[in-house]
């Protein structure tokens, strides 16, 4: 069983910078997919960035060229550096990862962190 744990969320005015990071149980290099998503209220869960297992990131429209997903095998941690952040990027954010997709997009995945959240205000 993966265990994950976020940290780092907060509150910050418009235009500023947070650093999530998610803890893990198990050694990441061995671990296919891992992401972040985010879930506001009355709304769907949607994901935010992934990376693979080599280090390939991916990213939602939403947040490309403001968020950077990346992981350190060695601390067995994912981050997420946000910048420039909006108040539409307010919303409860999770750490998910799963051992074996292949396809790293999607909201399917198997292991999931209890969130953080992130309010940004105007």
């Amino acid at each position: 069983q993966v265990q994950l744990v976020e940290s780092g969320g907060g509150s910050v005015q418009a235009g500023g910078s947070l650093r999530l990071s998610c803890g893990a149980s198990v050694y990441i290099y061995s671990i296919n997919c891992m992401g972040w998503f985010r879930q506001a209220p009355g709304k769907e869960r949607e994901g935010v960035a992934a990376i693979d297992r080599p280090g390939t990131p991916s990213y939602a429209d939403s947040v490309k060229g403001r968020f950077t997903i990346s992981k350190d095998n060695a601390k067995n941690t994912l981050y997420l550096q946000m910048n420039s952040l909006k108040p539409e990027d307010t919303a409860m954010y999770y750490c998910a990862a799963d051992m074996t997709r292949r396809s790293c997009t999607g909201v399917g995945y198997v292991h999931w962190g209890q969130g953080t959240q992130v309010t940004v205000s105007s």
